[in-house]
Order: structure tokens, then C-alpha cells, then sequence
């Protein structure tokens, strides 16, 4: 089997012969064999960096009070600054500098004892001053790092990605064109950015993409910005260049502001199908320096403009605003407030107590910012291993199930069920006082009903009783043949062949002994009735336990 989504396909290509041309890139049909295919695939590297543009989640502009509000009438949210009226000063929003400040460091970054800011000028309809105010010379911090994992235990590879620099800027206003007219919103403009540019160190789409989602867990973590690609919130451009192996980088081409992970995989997939179809097709001839966008309906990339040459957007000192000087001991303040990174959290409770790291991932995604989930099951553990994998399951599986069934929000308090219940709980299962099935009706109750009782109580609601009170009151292979005498239909069907309808009859059982007898134990007895024909056994002894 041949697999070509590396080509840009989304299924694989089964056969002995050869790729179908039509799939291919036009200039790559003319080496279009399986053989040559996967050799030439390997003959090349492609070479990744990325600049990142992450709103900051302050509320307000970097250099204004006006709101940042997502969604709201065009050209509503704007300060006469905003919109360039002159006399206006930029006033910086120095809760923007902090979080751009504990972001470089949450990256490993050295911050600058001196950063500065500068104008970028251009004159463009989405820039009403005719410049950007950006930090062009001294940013707010250079040489970060941010490690990916990629694969599993069996396979798995761990690499950093450098990160070059990050520095504060303010965003653009947002365009449209309709017809021949271009439509400008001023709510955007000037809103806080942070730029992180990264080191040319990832060399597929699929490390490109595990950087990404990596970086929006760190943010959404440190609450310096929410990550949110769709409203706009973290935008991508990406660099792409390809060569041979051995010999120097190709020419570069940026692919401007990618807003998912999906379009920014697809866009490097498909910058390195062109540049390869140049190359072989074009021996020896440079390729063209170009700024390019996404379709994204085709998936392919298409051409803005050229950059033969670096744009002289003859970047000045901004002289209204002044350098930005940041103490050491606020720095150490800093970094000793550094929350626990959602990857740490994983490496920590897979190591501490062998949960899989899938579970702990949920619980994370629940809220990356307070990581209540992951809090409520630490309540719930305790500390004690023993209950720990057993915690995680009722918590993930069956908690989260019912809400989910109940399109109910999430609240990781009191009022959901108290850690110190759930705990209870879990140690009357383990114990045998309770079964399984008593603990997802206790769980639903809890949910949908008052969490706040005791356990006891609900135990008594729900006339659950301990089952070293009743094992000598109820005989589970009489229940298990009053249930088969009640689903006759059941049992002919099992007879037929039908041995789906089994789990309609531990029902039946579950529901006549109101949940106290064991579902294991139950589908075994009820094998071995219906194994004899006159529905006796000689499992009469059994008890609930």
C-alpha cells in the first residue's frame, strides 16, 4: 500500500502500478512511479519557521482604552487614537507588557533588560496612521526554546523548536472587499500582539502543527491569550523553503495569515509540492521570492506579491513612547508565578500514578486556564494511589459521560459532587459495599438532582444498601430466572443464536435487585440458566457480594 497523503492526498492509493497521474502536481507527473516517487520524496528536506501573531487577552487596545470585544459592530470599538486623529498619544497598557513578559519566560526566553518601540511604515487602507507601532530593533525577549514531543511511547521523538524573538506590537484593522469598494472595520486596529518568531527548526507539517497546539495550551495556561485561530485571536504565517539534502537552503516563500492548524499543514504540504515540481522541472533556475496566500478551498497556495528584495518599511523610533525598563527582581517575581505547564501536569500524573496521559489531556482541555478538572481529581485521589486509575475512569468516563448526556455546563465545586463523595464513593465500590451500577446511579443523581446530601442520604434515596447488610437477603440466581421468566422474547432470541440479547436480560436483573447485584457475576449465572433447558442450575447458592 502507498500512502500519498504526504502529496497532499486525504486517502491512500492501493495498487500495484503506478500513482495516477491526475493526482499529482503538474510538475511532478513526469516522475510519477512508486520507485521514483518515494526516491525523490527522500532526496529533499523541507524547512519550517513560523511567525505567530497571538492577541493579548487584556480587554482593551495596547495603546488605548477602547474595548477589543470580538463580534461587535464594525467601527464601534475605536479611540480617536485608533484612528490615527492627530494630536492623539499612545498611552501603553503595562498589563500587556506583563503578559508578554511571563509568556517569554513560560519559552525559556532572555527578556531585554531595554526593549524599545518603533514604527513600521507603510501606506495601506488597514493602517489609518500610515505606520505600525512595532520593536523592530529591541524586542521584548530573544532565545527561547519550546520542546515537542511527537508520537507514542513506541515511537516516540522529542525536539525543540527555537524561538528567535518575541516583542509586543499592535494589530492591523480588518479589510474586505465587496466588489470594486474595500470595506474597512477600525475594532481591531491597534489591538496588542504578541510576534513569536521561531528558528527554522521544524521540517514537516505535522511538527509545524504539534508547535502550534503546544503554543496555544501555554497560552490559554498563563491566560496571556485565549489561542482562538477561528475568531482570529492567533493568526500564522509560515515560512517555507526546500532543498536537497546536503546542500544549502532553497528559496524562501512566507504563506501570510494562516488561521488554523489544518490550513497551516496544508499550505506548508502544499509550498513543498511547488517548490519540488520547480526544481526538477527547472534545474539550476532560482525560484521566485514571493509572499503567498491559501485558498482555502483548493488547499493550495497562490501568489500575493513578490519579495525579491527585503520591503524598506524604513522602520524609525517611536518618540512618543519611551523604552520599557524591566527590573530584575520583578522578573524573579515572575517567574516564581509560572503555573505548571499542561505537559508537566501530564508527565506528572502518568509518572505518579500510571493514569494514560489521553485522560489527563481531557481533564486539561476542560479548563486550561485553572485546570479545575485536573484539581478535582487530585481532591478526589488524595494522595492515595490505590483508588487513583479507578478515579480517573469514574471521573473522565462517567461524570463527564452523564454531563454530557445532560448538556450540563461543567462547575468543578461543590455543587458538581464533592471530592470528599466521589471519594467515598469509590471506596465502597472498591470494597464490595456497592457495585458499579450503584455508582453510576449515585453519579446521575448527584448530577441532575441535590449534590450537596450526603452520601448516606443518597444511598437511602436511591434504596441502595451496603451489601454486607443484604447478602443474605437476596439470592441473585433466583432474580437472574424471575428475569428470564419476564423476557421470554429474550431468551428465545439467545436461543436462536441472538447472544446480543443477553445484556437486555443483566438489565432485567440490574433493575430487579435496584442495582445491587454484580453485572459480571450476573452474565454468568444467566449463561448457565439458559444452558438448561428448564431454567435450573446449580448456582441456586449464589449471593449478591
Amino acid at each position: 500500500m502507498i500512502i500519498l497523503s504526504r502529496w497532499g492526498l486525504s486517502r491512500p492509493f492501493i495498487g500495484s502500478g503506478s500513482f495516477p497521474q491526475r493526482l499529482l502536481h503538474p510538475g511532478l507527473r513526469f516522475y510519477a512511479t512508486k520507485q521514483n516517487a518515494i526516491q525523490d520524496e527522500s532526496e529533499w528536506e523541507t524547512v519550517i519557521g513560523l511567525e505567530i501573531h497571538a492577541q493579548l487577552k487584556t480587554g482593551r487596545k495596547l495603546f488605548s482604552a477602547a474595548s477589543t470585544s470580538y463580534g461587535e459592530t464594525p467601527n464601534t470599538n475605536v479611540n480617536l487614537h485608533d484612528a490615527a486623529f492627530p494630536g492623539t498619544l499612545p498611552v501603553l497598557d503595562l498589563h500587556a507588557v506583563r503578559l508578554s513578559l511571563i509568556t517569554a519566560l513560560a519559552l525559556g526566553s532572555r527578556i531585554n533588560s531595554r526593549s524599545t518601540f518603533d514604527r513600521k511604515h507603510y501606506f495601506y487602507h488597514d493602517i489609518p496612521a500610515s505606520y505600525q507601532i512595532t520593536q523592530h530593533y529591541n524586542p521584548l525577549a530573544r532565545e527561547g526554546k519550546l520542546q515537542i514531543i511527537q508520537g507514542d511511547n513506541n515511537s516516540q521523538r522529542t525536539f525543540d523548536v527555537g524561538i528567535h524573538q518575541l516583542q509586543i506590537e499592535q494589530d492591523t484593522a480588518k479589510s474586505q472587499t465587496v466588489g470594486d469598494n474595500t470595506l474597512v472595520d477600525l475594532n481591531r486596529a491597534g489591538t496588542g500582539l504578541m510576534e513569536i518568531v521561531t528558528e527554522p527548526d521544524m521540517r514537516t507539517s505535522e511538527e509545524a502543527g504539534a508547535f502550534v497546539r503546544k503554543l496555544q495550551g501555554l497560552l490559554k495556561r498563563l491566560g496571556s491569550g485565549d489561542g482562538d485561530m477561528e475568531k482570529g485571536n492567533l493568526r500564522v504565517d509560515v515560512n517555507v523553503s526546500v532543498h536537497r539534502h546536503g546542500t544549502p537552503f532553497g528559496t524562501r516563500c512566507e504563506i501570510k495569515n494562516i488561521n488554523s492548524v489544518r490550513f497551516l499543514q496544508a499550505a506548508i504540504e502544499s509550498e513543498r509540492r511547488r517548490h519540488i515540481a520547480h526544481y526538477l522541472t527547472s534545474p539550476g533556475a532560482p525560484l521566485k521570492q514571493e509572499t503567498r496566500g491559501l485558498n482555502e478551498l483548493t488547499l493550495e497556495t497562490f501568489s500575493l506579491r513578490s519579495k525579491e528584495e527585503a520591503t524598506d518599511y524604513r522602520y524609525m523610533p517611536d518618540q512618543n513612547l519611551p523604552a520599557i525598563v524591566i527590573d530584575s527582581a520583578y522578573l524573579e517575581k515572575l517567574r516564581e508565578e509560572l503555573p505548571e505547564m499542561p505537559w508537566q501536569v501530564v508527565d506528572r500524573l502518568t509518572a505518579l500514578y500510571d493514569v494514560q496521559k489521553r485522560d489527563v489531556e481531557t481533564l486539561i482541555g476542560l479548563d486550561e486556564y485553572h485546570f479545575e478538572g485536573v484539581r478535582y481529581y487530585e481532591d478526589v485521589v488524595g494522595g492515595d494511589k490505590k483508588i487513583a486509575k479507578k478515579a480517573m475512569n469514574w471521573i473522565v468516563h462517567e461524570i463527564l459521560g452523564q454531563i454530557g448526556k445532560g448538556k450540563t455546563s461543567i462547575k468543578w465545586s461543590s455543587t458538581l459532587i464533592p471530592s470528599t463523595t466521589m471519594k467515598e464513593m469509590i471506596n465502597l465500590i472498591e470494597q464490595g459495599k456497592i457495585t458499579g451500577t450503584n455508582g453510576k446511579q449515585i453519579i446521575k443523581h448527584l448530577i441532575f438532582n441535590d449534590s450537596s446530601i450526603s452520601l448516606n442520604q443518597v444511598l437511602n434515596e436511591l434504596s441502595i444498601e451496603l451489601n454486607d447488610n443484604i447478602s443474605n437477603k437476596l439470592d441473585i440466581s433466583e432474580i437472574c430466572q424471575q428475569a428470564i421468566k419476564n423476557q421470554s422474547k429474550s431468551v428465545n432470541d439467545y436461543k436462536k443464536g441472538n447472544e446480543k440479547v443477553l445484556m437486555r436480560l443483566v438489565g432485567e436483573v440490574m433493575k430487579l435487585s435496584k442495582g445491587r447485584a454484580d453485572a459480571k457475576q450476573v452474565k454468568e449465572i444467566l449463561v448457565d440458566l439458559l444452558k438448561d433447558g428448564n431454567g435450573t442450575t446449580n448456582n441456586q447458592n449464589r449471593s449478591l457480594g
